[in-house]
């Protein structure tokens, strides 16, 4: 199980190329036509709906990016599909109706956000969401997740669908998780356990000896969230590519590295 070779051609856009200023939410349908426009790769995240749909929004709750409240999973898909996202003219889309946009015209990379609450095995119906979407979808398309279960099921639920950790320096302060979780999954354990052929890594940690160690041995690495073209020029020496935001990288990655 390979990585597709859009995934080495062209950087990636975090949530799709979004500009509040010029109307594009993240995660929306603005801001994917807009990154497919310039050529860019798409990152999306999915979380889960009441009805067990897989939808294109990053936050478990609501509150940040709508003018609603509460859990994004305590929703249908058709009221979500109805809560306008702030700063544009458009409600939350379904990863149905994202890939029917996308078409295969640029690389995709979807993120499924943690439904366990702890990175733990209380996973499945997000997953199978995912792949029941992608199982007639013949872009080239990756999935991720920072919890090792959700990747692992992955492999079982849609075998030829290239799989990798979200990786991250795992600091205390910045995550609600106990201190030995993060312990854990600071060192990425999982990456053989689950199949990936990837890790999208944090990009304030790139000099960890693990991501060293895994590109070493022929892993795909990328990183996240470089936001001026002075972070990409200093993480395209580290990793493969990049997961950006802010600002526009040349949509060639091999004249972004230079």
């Amino acid at each position: 199980m390979m990585l597709p070779d859009g995934f080495r051609r062209v950087p990636f856009a975090h949530r799709a190329l979004h500009d509040m200023a010029d109307g594009r939410p993240e995660n929306s349908r603005a801001a994917i036509e807009a990154a497919i426009d310039a050529g860019y790769g798409i990152e999306i995240d999915v979380q889960l709906s009441a009805d067990g749909a897989a939808m294109v929004f990053h936050d478990y709750a609501l509150d940040r990016l709508t003018d609603a409240t509460g859990a994004v999973r305590l929703r249908s898909a058709a009221e979500l599909g109805e809560i306008g996202l702030t700063g544009g003219s458009e409600g939350i889309p379904g990863l149905p109706e994202v890939l029917t946009m996308i078409a295969g015209r640029v690389p995709l990379l979807i993120e499924i956000k943690d439904q366990d609450g702890g990175m733990g095995p209380d996973v499945g119906l997000l997953e199978q969401a995912v792949a029941g979407g992608l199982q007639d979808y013949d872009g080239e398309v990756a999935v991720m997740s920072f919890n090792p279960h959700s990747v692992g099921l992955m492999a079982d639920l849609a075998p030829k669908v290239a799989r990798g950790l979200v990786t991250s320096a795992y600091h205390y302060e910045d995550w609600p998780l106990p201190r030995a979780t993060c312990d854990r999954l600071r060192g990425i354990p999982d990456f053989e356990r689950t199949g990936s052929c990837f890790i999208s890594h944090e990009c304030g940690d790139l000099s960890r000896p693990r991501v060293t160690e895994l590109r070493a041995k022929g892993a795909y690495v990328s990183c996240w969230t470089v936001r001026s073209p002075q972070e990409a020029s200093i993480a395209l020496a580290a990793v493969d590519n990049i997961t950006f935001e802010g600002f526009r990288p040349s949509a060639d990655l091999s004249a972004a590295a230079g």
